[in-house]
């Protein structure tokens, strides 16, 4: 049995802002203590930098796709990127739709 249930559908999209390139929005499914999960709407041309993460990310593409050197993530695609590890640059020329989770 699930503790809360949240539908996405009736959230409208937010400014993402700092560090988001221009024209990317977010949804905030949840955020506490122990970690976030969003759903970040990246526009067509997006990009961002390399950096880090003091905690686990995962990523689920649920439209679109987005490029990490030179690697191609599609619709789909889940990917685990443990703390401290580099991950970026990334890009995007169609834009996408990524489930983010970040976690202690």
């Amino acid at each position: 049995m699930l503790d809360e249930a949240l539908n996405c559908n009736s959230l409208e999209w937010q400014d993402a802002g700092e560090p988001y390139y221009r024209g990317t929005k977010i949804k905030i499914l949840r955020e506490d203590k122990k970690g976030r999960t969003v759903i970040l709407k990246l526009p067509k041309g997006f990009r961002m930098e390399g950096h880090t993460h003091i905690h686990l990310e995962q990523h689920f593409i649920l439209k679109g796709q987005y490029e990490i050197n030179g690697q191609v993530f599609s619709q789909g695609t889940y990917q685990l990127i443990h703390t401290d590890m580099t991950h970026g640059p990334f890009t995007s020329e169609t834009g996408a739709e990524v489930l983010i989770v970040w976690q202690e």
